[in-house]
């Protein structure tokens, strides 16, 4: 299935098969600049993917207040939350414990989410997060 550039978002799309589910995946970018057109995706939307840079703890705040801004928004009020962090091959990464803490991730109560440890670069944990998605989007309520 291949990646499609779209010019307009700054950001590409694929579609990703995971055991008997099809998932289109949009991947906006996390620059100032594109963080406004994020809401233009949001509508039926089952799930939303942040990847935190584990290695990035200057930015930790940025990238809280961003998914709280995003779980406020009405067309995401049934979305589950995946959050990957990423780059855990590095030995100054935070670990998922770190990140929960740090994201506040314990006090979203009105959706479920779950942390996954990965390394985008070797691939480890990240079939393991999207196998957790097509897991709880199943009966989810439309959006």
């Amino acid at each position: 299935m291949p990646i499609t550039s779209d010019p307009l978002s700054g950001g590409y799309y694929a579609f990703k098969r995971i055991r008997t589910y099809v998932l289109q995946v949009w991947d906006l970018g996390g620059q100032d600049r594109l963080r406004t057109s994020w809401a233009t995706y949001y509508r039926g939307t089952h799930a939303v993917i942040v990847v935190i840079d584990s290695v990035d703890r200057a930015r930790i705040t940025i990238m809280k207040e961003e998914l709280f801004r995003l779980l406020a928004h009405e067309d995401l009020q049934h979305s589950v939350i995946l959050v990957f962090a990423n780059k855990q091959d590095l030995k100054d990464a935070m670990t998922p414990a770190e990140i929960t803490d740090a994201l506040s991730l314990h006090s979203i109560k009105n959706h479920d989410w779950h942390i996954q440890a990965c390394s985008a670069l070797t691939g480890d944990g990240l079939y393991d997060g999207l196998g957790w998605i097509a897991q709880h989007v199943t009966g989810k309520a439309p959006s």
